[in-house]
């Protein structure tokens, strides 16, 4: 894939993914750091290495499993993506995002994203699930935005809103499915800051982006986010606070891949319970996207 997509490459890759298997995906989820184990929760699966699909990116990340999984969740026929692309790996913005004009393509209405973020918000604990109800795109400052260049009329507008960017109906079903799982100490709701990466933030940084509004950072989600809105996609996403931000020069802390891959492991268990229960509430209260 190339920076200017073809249409050929979008069509084609819709094609080819739907006659390798029976699903036609109504729901997309794309799983962040160490949380592919969500992608166990579909029935019937088809299970396919992003190295078998032609022309598709390849993530190269440690808790990225580099697989779409094709089933069921609740009923509904899903596709997952174990593993997303980051700005940081090398890869263009538009082919980060290119997963989520497959996703349109193939008939998905509602996606569902989650990453693995540092905490900003200081009442905010490791182990805590953030409901995201906004985004900073601080890469956008710079001119890095998903929708640069020619406007592709079959999945937006040029000028697509963001000030609904994540479903509050959606968002309000979670919290109240959180606290029936008796997840109300740690649950959250908050907004996601977006960095490039790979580097994590430093001091100075971290109490800057405390200071603009944001309650946790990392390094993916928005332009996906922002690629599924223009596509007319539904949008439901959450972080796992998966280290606590350092923004002490006292303190010896240091954030690591490995702590956030081990607290991803260490909530799995909520993770899938939470999502398969949000999804079902929202086919039964609404079930058109």
């Amino acid at each position: 894939l190339h920076s200017k997509e073809s249409p050929y490459c979008s069509e084609g890759m819709k094609t080819w993914l739907l006659d390798q298997q029976p699903f036609r995906p109504l729901l997309g989820i794309v799983c962040g750091s160490g949380l592919g184990g969500l992608a166990d929760l579909l029935k019937d699966q088809k299970v396919m290495s992003y190295s078998e699909i032609p022309h598709f990116p390849q993530s190269t990340v440690q808790g990225h499993a580099g697989k779409l999984v094709f089933g069921s969740l609740k009923g509904t026929p899903c596709v997952c993506m174990q593993g997303r692309f980051h700005l940081y790996e090398g890869h263009h913005i538009q082919k980060i995002t290119f997963p989520m004009k497959i996703f349109k393509l193939m008939g998905v209405e509602t996606v569902i994203l989650t990453n693995a973020a540092g905490g900003l918000n200081q009442e905010y604990n490791v182990g805590d699930i953030m409901i995201i109800k906004d985004h900073i795109n601080l890469p956008g400052f710079a001119g890095i935005n998903p929708l640069m260049g020619p406007n592709d009329e079959r999945f937006g507008l040029r000028f697509p809103a963001m000030s609904d960017a994540y479903d509050r109906e959606l968002q309000q079903l979670a919290e109240k499915v959180a606290i029936d799982l008796g997840y109300k100490e740690f649950i959250r709701r908050g907004v996601y800051c977006t960095l490039t990466g790979p580097s994590f933030e430093t001091i100075a940084e971290c109490r800057m982006l405390s200071m603009i509004g944001a309650d946790a950072v990392g390094m993916s989600t928005v332009h996906e986010v922002i690629a599924a809105r223009h596509c007319g996609m539904r949008v439901f996403a959450f972080s796992l606070i998966t280290n606590q931000a350092v923004m002490d020069y006292d303190t010896d802390m240091k954030a690591t891949h490995d702590e956030v891959l081990q607290t991803g492991k260490d909530r799995a268990h909520q993770l899938e319970a939470l999502v398969p229960l949000v999804w079902n509430f929202t086919i039964c209260f609404y079930p058109n996207p």
